[in-house]
C-alpha cells in the first residue's frame, strides 16, 4: 500500500496548528530545553511502569525505549516537519499496531508527556508569559502532529482487518475486490 506522506503531512499540520512560525520556535529554543529530555523520558517510563496494563510492552525493553524516546523528543527541537518526519512517525504508528499495542496508550502517553514538559518550559520561559505560552503551543502542536500521524497506521490497519472480515464472510477475492472498487472509483 503506498501512503501519500506530503499530504499527511500537510492533513496533520491543519489539525494541529503546527505553522512555520512553531516549527521555527521549537528549534530556536532546542539548545535551551534538550538538556532536559532525558529527566522527561525517566519521568514518562516511570509513570507508564506505574500503569498494569502498560507493563507487558515494556518488560525487557525499557532501556532501549527510553534511548529511542529521548531521540524522538530532542527531534522535535531538531528536525523539520516534512514528508520524512510524517514517514517515520507513521512507521513508529506501524510498529505499536504490531505489537498491538492499544491505540489509547499513544494519546495517554502523549498526555503524560506533555504534562511532563510543561514545568521543564516554565522554568525556562516563565519569566515571559507571552513567550512560555507560544512554547507550550508550539509543543502541544507538535506532539499532536506526531500523534496523529502515527494514528494514521491504526485507522488503515483497522480498514484491513475489516476488509479481510468482510471478504471472508463473503467469499470474495481480494482481486475480485479490488477490480470492483477500482470499477467505481470515477
Amino acid at each position: 500500500m503506498s501512503h501519500d506522506f506530503d499530504q499527511l503531512t500537510q492533513y496533520a499540520k491543519s489539525f494541529t496548528g503546527l505553522t512555520a512560525e512553531y516549527e521555527e520556535l521549537l528549534q530556536e529554543i532546542g539548545p535551551q530545553i534538550i538538556p532536559s529530555l532525558k529527566t522527561v523520558t525517566e519521568s514518562f517510563y516511570s509513570q507508564l511502569s506505574s500503569i498494569p496494563e502498560t507493563k507487558p510492552f515494556l518488560e525487557g525493553r525499557i532501556d532501549a525505549l527510553r534511548a529511542m524516546h529521548t531521540q524522538w523528543l530532542e527531534g522535535l527541537f531538531i528536525n523539520d516537519f516534512d514528508t520524512s518526519y510524517t514517514e517515520s512517525m507513521y512507521k513508529v504508528g506501524d510498529v505499536h499496531v504490531k505489537v498491538k499495542l492499544p491505540v489509547e496508550f499513544m494519546s495517554g502517553g502523549m498526555t503524560l508527556i506533555n504534562s511532563q514538559l510543561i514545568p521543564v518550559v516554565i522554568s525556562l520561559f516563565g519569566d515571559s508569559p507571552d513567550k512560555c505560552s507560544k512554547v507550550l503551543s508550539a509543543i502541544n502542536a507538535a506532539t499532536g502532529f506526531s500523534l496523529l500521524t502515527m494514528q494514521q497506521s491504526y485507522q488503515e490497519s483497522s480498514l484491513a482487518e475489516e476488509l479481510e472480515k468482510f471478504l471472508k464472510i463473503s467469499g470474495m477475492s481480494k482481486v475480485l475486490f479490488s477490480n470492483l472498487a477500482s470499477a467505481y472509483k470515477d
